[in-house]
Protein backbone atom coordinates (compact mmCIF):
# COMPACT_ATOMS: atom_id res chain seq x y z
CA UNK A 1 0.00 0.00 0.00
CA UNK A 2 0.78 3.67 -0.99
CA UNK A 3 0.62 6.48 1.35
CA UNK A 4 1.15 9.96 1.02
CA UNK A 5 1.45 12.70 3.97
CA UNK A 6 2.76 15.66 3.28
CA UNK A 7 2.26 17.03 6.69
CA UNK A 8 3.03 16.79 10.05
CA UNK A 9 -0.36 16.28 10.96
CA UNK A 10 -0.93 13.94 8.05
CA UNK A 11 1.94 11.78 9.30
CA UNK A 12 0.43 11.62 12.86
CA UNK A 13 -3.09 10.50 11.30
CA UNK A 14 -1.13 8.57 8.43
CA UNK A 15 0.59 6.54 11.32
CA UNK A 16 -2.68 5.55 13.28
CA UNK A 17 -4.37 4.62 10.12
CA UNK A 18 -1.55 2.23 9.95
CA UNK A 19 -1.46 0.77 13.28
CA UNK A 20 -5.09 0.28 12.97
CA UNK A 21 -4.85 -1.56 9.06
CA UNK A 22 -2.05 -3.40 10.56
CA UNK A 23 -4.54 -4.91 13.16
CA UNK A 24 -7.49 -5.67 10.52
CA UNK A 25 -5.05 -6.87 7.40
CA UNK A 26 -1.65 -7.84 9.48
CA UNK A 27 0.10 -8.66 6.05
CA UNK A 28 -0.39 -5.55 4.28
CA UNK A 29 3.05 -3.43 4.11
CA UNK A 30 3.07 0.36 3.76
CA UNK A 31 5.52 2.96 1.74
CA UNK A 32 4.96 6.45 0.96
CA UNK A 33 5.54 10.17 2.04
CA UNK A 34 5.55 10.50 5.77
CA UNK A 35 7.28 11.49 8.70
CA UNK A 36 8.73 10.45 12.57
CA UNK A 37 4.99 8.85 13.38
CA UNK A 38 4.80 7.07 9.67
CA UNK A 39 8.42 5.24 9.66
CA UNK A 40 7.91 3.97 13.45
CA UNK A 41 4.65 2.76 12.75
CA UNK A 42 6.37 0.85 10.45
CA UNK A 43 5.93 2.57 7.26
CA UNK A 44 9.28 2.68 4.46
CA UNK A 45 9.21 6.63 3.86
CA UNK A 46 10.15 7.28 0.32
CA UNK A 47 9.94 10.95 0.74
CA UNK A 48 9.97 13.01 4.07
CA UNK A 49 7.27 15.04 4.84
CA UNK A 50 9.72 17.72 6.35
CA UNK A 51 10.49 18.37 2.78
CA UNK A 52 7.04 18.79 1.12
CA UNK A 53 5.44 21.10 3.71
CA UNK A 54 4.70 24.08 2.24
CA UNK A 55 2.41 27.66 3.65
CA UNK A 56 1.38 29.89 0.50
CA UNK A 57 2.28 30.77 -3.15
CA UNK A 58 5.66 31.53 -2.86
CA UNK A 59 6.29 29.02 -0.68
CA UNK A 60 5.47 26.20 -3.26
CA UNK A 61 7.53 27.97 -5.41
CA UNK A 62 10.56 27.83 -3.95
CA UNK A 63 10.48 23.82 -3.49
CA UNK A 64 8.84 23.30 -7.01
CA UNK A 65 11.80 20.62 -7.44
CA UNK A 66 11.74 18.88 -4.73
CA UNK A 67 8.26 18.12 -4.93
CA UNK A 68 8.64 17.76 -8.73
CA UNK A 69 11.29 14.75 -7.83
CA UNK A 70 8.88 13.41 -5.27
CA UNK A 71 6.31 12.60 -7.90
CA UNK A 72 8.64 10.92 -10.01
CA UNK A 73 9.30 8.94 -7.06
CA UNK A 74 5.96 8.07 -6.88
CA UNK A 75 5.11 7.78 -10.01
CA UNK A 76 7.45 5.14 -10.62
CA UNK A 77 6.57 3.42 -7.18
CA UNK A 78 2.87 2.81 -8.77
CA UNK A 79 4.24 2.05 -12.01
CA UNK A 80 6.42 -0.94 -10.61
CA UNK A 81 4.59 -1.84 -7.74
CA UNK A 82 1.28 -1.52 -8.44
CA UNK A 83 0.15 -0.92 -5.02
CA UNK A 84 -3.03 -2.60 -3.95
CA UNK A 85 -4.34 0.94 -2.49
CA UNK A 86 -3.48 4.69 -2.30
CA UNK A 87 -4.46 6.29 0.32
CA UNK A 88 -4.05 10.41 0.19
CA UNK A 89 -4.31 12.46 2.96
CA UNK A 90 -5.08 16.49 2.94
CA UNK A 91 -2.01 18.14 0.54
CA UNK A 92 -4.65 18.54 -2.31
CA UNK A 93 -2.99 19.55 -5.45
CA UNK A 94 -0.07 16.96 -4.80
CA UNK A 95 -2.55 14.34 -3.74
CA UNK A 96 -4.80 14.86 -6.74
CA UNK A 97 -2.34 14.59 -9.08
CA UNK A 98 -1.19 11.65 -7.73
CA UNK A 99 -5.22 9.97 -8.24
CA UNK A 100 -4.86 10.95 -11.58
CA UNK A 101 -1.87 8.55 -12.04
CA UNK A 102 -3.21 5.75 -10.38
CA UNK A 103 -6.90 6.44 -12.01
CA UNK A 104 -4.89 5.73 -15.18
CA UNK A 105 -3.27 2.42 -13.76
CA UNK A 106 -6.11 1.57 -12.46
CA UNK A 107 -5.05 1.67 -8.81
CA UNK A 108 -7.82 2.13 -5.81
CA UNK A 109 -7.32 5.66 -4.03
CA UNK A 110 -8.91 6.54 -0.80
CA UNK A 111 -8.80 10.40 -0.13
CA UNK A 112 -8.80 10.26 3.75
CA UNK A 113 -9.30 13.50 5.73
CA UNK A 114 -10.73 16.06 2.87
CA UNK A 115 -9.03 18.96 1.26
CA UNK A 116 -10.48 21.90 1.90
CA UNK A 117 -12.58 22.35 -1.37
CA UNK A 118 -15.60 23.78 0.72
CA UNK A 119 -13.80 26.25 1.22
CA UNK A 120 -11.73 27.65 -1.64
CA UNK A 121 -11.15 26.41 -5.58
CA UNK A 122 -14.59 24.33 -5.35
CA UNK A 123 -13.89 23.09 -8.80
CA UNK A 124 -11.22 20.49 -7.77
CA UNK A 125 -14.34 18.49 -6.53
CA UNK A 126 -14.97 17.75 -10.50
CA UNK A 127 -11.86 15.93 -9.96
CA UNK A 128 -11.99 14.27 -6.91
CA UNK A 129 -15.44 12.62 -8.28
CA UNK A 130 -13.25 11.63 -11.28
CA UNK A 131 -10.10 10.51 -9.73
CA UNK A 132 -10.83 9.10 -6.11
CA UNK A 133 -12.81 6.35 -5.31
CA UNK A 134 -13.93 6.82 -1.74
CA UNK A 135 -13.52 9.61 0.25
CA UNK A 136 -13.03 9.56 4.45
CA UNK A 137 -14.38 13.07 5.56
CA UNK A 138 -13.87 14.24 9.26
CA UNK A 139 -16.05 17.29 9.80
CA UNK A 140 -19.27 16.61 10.38
CA UNK A 141 -20.87 18.79 7.48
CA UNK A 142 -18.56 17.70 4.23
CA UNK A 143 -19.91 14.52 4.26
CA UNK A 144 -23.02 16.07 2.80
CA UNK A 145 -20.97 18.31 0.86
CA UNK A 146 -19.49 15.60 -0.99
CA UNK A 147 -23.01 13.33 -1.44
CA UNK A 148 -24.61 16.03 -2.82
CA UNK A 149 -21.56 16.16 -5.43
CA UNK A 150 -21.63 12.42 -6.53
CA UNK A 151 -19.00 11.42 -4.63
CA UNK A 152 -18.56 8.13 -2.25
CA UNK A 153 -17.94 9.66 0.69
CA UNK A 154 -18.18 8.28 4.70
CA UNK A 155 -17.86 10.66 8.13
CA UNK A 156 -15.28 9.01 10.09
CA UNK A 157 -15.34 11.74 12.59
CA UNK A 158 -12.05 13.47 13.38
CA UNK A 159 -9.14 11.50 14.43
CA UNK A 160 -7.82 14.00 16.80
CA UNK A 161 -9.98 12.74 19.05
CA UNK A 162 -8.32 9.68 19.66
CA UNK A 163 -5.40 11.12 21.07
CA UNK A 164 -7.64 13.66 22.82
CA UNK A 165 -9.20 10.75 24.65
CA UNK A 166 -5.96 8.79 25.66
CA UNK A 167 -4.27 12.09 27.14
CA UNK A 168 -7.82 13.28 29.43
CA UNK A 169 -8.22 9.72 30.53
CA UNK A 170 -4.87 9.26 31.72
CA UNK A 171 -5.08 13.08 33.15
CA UNK A 172 -4.94 13.96 37.23
CA UNK A 173 -8.13 14.07 38.43
CA UNK A 174 -7.08 17.70 39.40
CA UNK A 175 -5.67 18.62 35.90
CA UNK A 176 -6.33 22.31 34.19
CA UNK A 177 -8.62 20.89 31.67
CA UNK A 178 -10.82 19.79 34.52
CA UNK A 179 -11.38 23.58 35.79
CA UNK A 180 -12.48 24.35 32.55
CA UNK A 181 -15.48 21.91 32.22
CA UNK A 182 -18.02 24.64 32.12
CA UNK A 183 -20.77 21.93 33.97
CA UNK A 184 -21.00 23.52 36.76
CA UNK A 185 -19.78 27.43 35.59
CA UNK A 186 -16.85 28.55 37.76
CA UNK A 187 -15.33 31.68 37.77
CA UNK A 188 -11.78 30.97 37.75
CA UNK A 189 -9.57 34.17 38.13
CA UNK A 190 -6.24 34.03 36.64
CA UNK A 191 -3.45 35.97 38.55
CA UNK A 192 -0.36 34.07 37.04
CA UNK A 193 -1.34 33.44 33.28
CA UNK A 194 0.44 30.94 31.43
CA UNK A 195 -0.05 31.61 27.64
CA UNK A 196 0.29 28.58 24.77
CA UNK A 197 2.42 29.58 22.10
CA UNK A 198 1.36 27.60 19.13
CA UNK A 199 2.90 29.08 16.00
CA UNK A 200 2.50 26.42 13.58
CA UNK A 201 4.32 23.14 12.26
CA UNK A 202 5.82 24.67 8.82
CA UNK A 203 8.81 27.23 8.98
CA UNK A 204 7.07 29.68 7.01
CA UNK A 205 4.40 30.13 9.43
CA UNK A 206 7.13 29.91 12.46
CA UNK A 207 9.13 32.94 10.73
CA UNK A 208 5.49 34.88 10.05
CA UNK A 209 4.18 34.29 13.19
CA UNK A 210 6.11 33.10 16.35
CA UNK A 211 7.96 37.05 16.73
CA UNK A 212 4.39 38.52 16.76
CA UNK A 213 3.34 35.87 19.30
CA UNK A 214 6.45 37.11 21.47
CA UNK A 215 6.23 40.51 21.04
CA UNK A 216 2.69 40.00 22.51
CA UNK A 217 3.70 38.17 25.37
CA UNK A 218 6.42 40.50 26.29
CA UNK A 219 3.33 42.99 26.39
CA UNK A 220 1.18 41.19 28.56
CA UNK A 221 4.40 40.71 30.79
CA UNK A 222 4.23 44.32 31.67
CA UNK A 223 1.07 43.79 33.72
CA UNK A 224 1.66 40.20 34.41
CA UNK A 225 5.79 39.80 35.60
CA UNK A 226 4.76 36.09 36.41
CA UNK A 227 3.42 35.29 32.96
CA UNK A 228 5.00 32.03 31.81
CA UNK A 229 4.58 30.77 28.10
CA UNK A 230 4.23 27.04 26.28
CA UNK A 231 5.02 26.13 22.83
CA UNK A 232 4.47 22.62 21.80
CA UNK A 233 6.95 21.81 19.16
CA UNK A 234 5.64 19.68 16.00
CA UNK A 235 8.45 16.97 14.88
CA UNK A 236 8.71 18.70 11.63
CA UNK A 237 10.76 21.60 13.34
CA UNK A 238 13.82 21.55 14.93
CA UNK A 239 14.57 22.56 18.71
CA UNK A 240 17.40 25.01 17.40
CA UNK A 241 14.48 26.51 14.44
CA UNK A 242 13.05 27.42 17.69
CA UNK A 243 15.67 28.50 19.70
CA UNK A 244 16.96 30.96 17.01
CA UNK A 245 13.55 33.01 18.20
CA UNK A 246 13.04 32.92 21.40
CA UNK A 247 17.02 33.30 22.82
CA UNK A 248 16.49 37.18 22.71
CA UNK A 249 13.51 37.10 24.72
CA UNK A 250 12.83 38.13 28.55
CA UNK A 251 9.63 35.41 28.54
CA UNK A 252 9.79 32.55 30.35
CA UNK A 253 9.19 30.10 27.22
CA UNK A 254 8.84 26.46 27.90
CA UNK A 255 9.93 24.50 24.66
CA UNK A 256 7.65 20.94 24.92
CA UNK A 257 8.04 18.27 22.78
CA UNK A 258 5.71 15.86 23.36
CA UNK A 259 1.76 16.17 23.60
CA UNK A 260 0.30 19.02 22.48
CA UNK A 261 -2.81 18.09 24.51
CA UNK A 262 -0.33 17.73 27.63
CA UNK A 263 1.08 21.12 26.72
CA UNK A 264 -2.60 22.91 26.01
CA UNK A 265 -3.74 21.50 29.29
CA UNK A 266 -1.67 23.90 31.56
CA UNK A 267 -2.77 26.68 29.74
CA UNK A 268 -5.29 29.39 30.30
CA UNK A 269 -5.32 30.94 26.46
CA UNK A 270 -3.46 30.35 23.59
CA UNK A 271 -1.96 32.06 20.67
CA UNK A 272 -2.61 29.67 17.68
CA UNK A 273 -1.80 29.82 14.37
CA UNK A 274 -4.51 28.47 11.51
CA UNK A 275 -4.69 25.26 10.50
CA UNK A 276 -5.43 21.80 12.64
CA UNK A 277 -3.88 23.18 15.63
CA UNK A 278 -7.20 25.34 16.32
CA UNK A 279 -9.25 22.04 16.54
CA UNK A 280 -6.96 20.75 18.85
CA UNK A 281 -7.15 23.96 21.07
CA UNK A 282 -10.85 23.94 20.87
CA UNK A 283 -11.10 20.07 21.96
CA UNK A 284 -9.08 21.48 24.96
CA UNK A 285 -11.29 23.53 25.80
CA UNK A 286 -8.88 26.26 25.83
CA UNK A 287 -9.68 30.07 25.22
CA UNK A 288 -7.94 31.30 22.13
CA UNK A 289 -6.99 33.70 19.22
CA UNK A 290 -6.68 32.57 15.90
CA UNK A 291 -4.04 34.35 13.97
CA UNK A 292 -2.70 34.25 10.35
CA UNK A 293 -0.44 36.01 7.81
CA UNK A 294 1.34 35.03 4.83
CA UNK A 295 2.64 36.88 1.68
CA UNK A 296 0.59 40.07 0.17
CA UNK A 297 1.02 37.96 -2.82
CA UNK A 298 -0.44 34.80 -1.44
CA UNK A 299 -2.78 36.73 1.19
CA UNK A 300 -4.26 38.12 -2.33
CA UNK A 301 -4.53 35.22 -4.46
CA UNK A 302 -6.27 33.49 -1.33
CA UNK A 303 -8.49 36.51 -0.50
CA UNK A 304 -10.38 35.65 -4.03
CA UNK A 305 -10.71 32.32 -3.53
CA UNK A 306 -11.92 31.25 -0.25
CA UNK A 307 -15.20 31.52 0.08
CA UNK A 308 -16.06 30.87 3.52
CA UNK A 309 -16.43 33.34 6.51
CA UNK A 310 -13.85 32.30 8.57
CA UNK A 311 -10.79 30.47 8.09
CA UNK A 312 -10.23 28.79 11.65
CA UNK A 313 -11.33 25.02 12.01
CA UNK A 314 -12.76 26.11 15.05
CA UNK A 315 -15.01 28.55 13.36
CA UNK A 316 -15.70 26.65 10.44
CA UNK A 317 -16.86 23.84 12.72
CA UNK A 318 -19.19 25.72 15.09
CA UNK A 319 -20.98 27.26 12.27
CA UNK A 320 -20.10 31.15 14.15
CA UNK A 321 -17.29 33.16 15.04
CA UNK A 322 -16.52 31.61 18.51
CA UNK A 323 -13.11 32.69 18.32
CA UNK A 324 -11.31 35.56 17.30
CA UNK A 325 -9.74 35.80 14.26
CA UNK A 326 -6.74 38.12 13.33
CA UNK A 327 -5.55 38.08 9.04
CA UNK A 328 -2.66 39.39 7.43
CA UNK A 329 -2.29 43.42 8.73
CA UNK A 330 -4.65 42.65 11.86
CA UNK A 331 -1.74 40.40 13.16
CA UNK A 332 0.24 43.00 15.63
CA UNK A 333 1.54 42.16 18.26
CA UNK A 334 -0.73 45.15 20.26
CA UNK A 335 -3.74 43.66 18.89
CA UNK A 336 -2.79 40.43 19.74
CA UNK A 337 -1.84 41.09 23.51
CA UNK A 338 -5.37 43.38 23.88
CA UNK A 339 -7.94 40.17 22.87
CA UNK A 340 -5.12 37.76 25.24
CA UNK A 341 -6.06 40.42 28.06
CA UNK A 342 -9.69 40.57 27.31
CA UNK A 343 -9.46 36.25 27.60
CA UNK A 344 -7.47 37.09 30.29
CA UNK A 345 -9.28 39.21 32.78
CA UNK A 346 -12.80 39.34 31.49
CA UNK A 347 -14.69 35.71 33.32
CA UNK A 348 -17.61 36.18 31.32
CA UNK A 349 -16.12 36.51 27.96
CA UNK A 350 -13.64 33.88 28.86
CA UNK A 351 -16.26 31.15 30.33
CA UNK A 352 -18.45 31.78 27.61
CA UNK A 353 -15.73 30.81 24.84
CA UNK A 354 -14.90 27.80 27.04
CA UNK A 355 -18.59 26.91 27.01
CA UNK A 356 -19.12 27.20 23.18
CA UNK A 357 -15.60 25.32 22.53
CA UNK A 358 -16.77 22.30 24.43
CA UNK A 359 -19.85 22.36 22.04
CA UNK A 360 -17.44 22.05 18.99
CA UNK A 361 -15.77 19.06 20.44
CA UNK A 362 -19.48 17.79 20.52
CA UNK A 363 -19.75 18.30 17.12
CA UNK A 364 -16.67 16.50 16.27
CA UNK A 365 -18.48 13.19 17.49
CA UNK A 366 -16.31 10.26 18.96
CA UNK A 367 -13.15 8.57 18.56
CA UNK A 368 -12.46 5.53 16.38
CA UNK A 369 -11.90 7.62 12.91
CA UNK A 370 -8.72 5.92 12.31
CA UNK A 371 -10.04 2.40 12.75
CA UNK A 372 -13.18 3.31 11.06
CA UNK A 373 -11.16 4.68 8.39
CA UNK A 374 -9.08 1.39 8.24
CA UNK A 375 -12.40 -0.94 7.86
CA UNK A 376 -12.88 1.46 4.76
CA UNK A 377 -9.06 0.29 3.23
CA UNK A 378 -9.85 -3.26 3.89
CA UNK A 379 -12.81 -3.15 2.09
CA UNK A 380 -11.50 -2.08 -0.87
CA UNK A 381 -8.32 -4.03 -0.84
CA UNK A 382 -10.65 -6.98 0.10
CA UNK A 383 -8.79 -7.65 2.97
Amino acid sequence: MLMIAGEASADLHGSNLVKAMKASCPGVTFCGIGGTNMKQAGVKILVSSSDMAVVGLTEVLQKVHTIFRAANKLKATLKIHHPDLLILIDYPDFNLYMARIARRLQIPVLYYISPQVWAWRRGRVKKIAKRVDRMAVILPFEEQFYRKRGVSVDYVGHPLLDAFESTICSAKPDSAWQDRDPTPPRAIKIQNPVVGLLPGSRREEIRNMLPIMIRSAEILKIRYPDIRCLLPLAKTIEPEFIDSFIIKSSLNIEVHQGDIYEVLDRCHVALVTSGTATLDTAIMAVPMIIVYKVTPLSYRVGKMLIKTSFIGLANLVAGERVVPELIQDEVTPERLADEALTLIENEYVRKEMITKLHGIRKRLGEGGASVRTAKIAAEMMKC
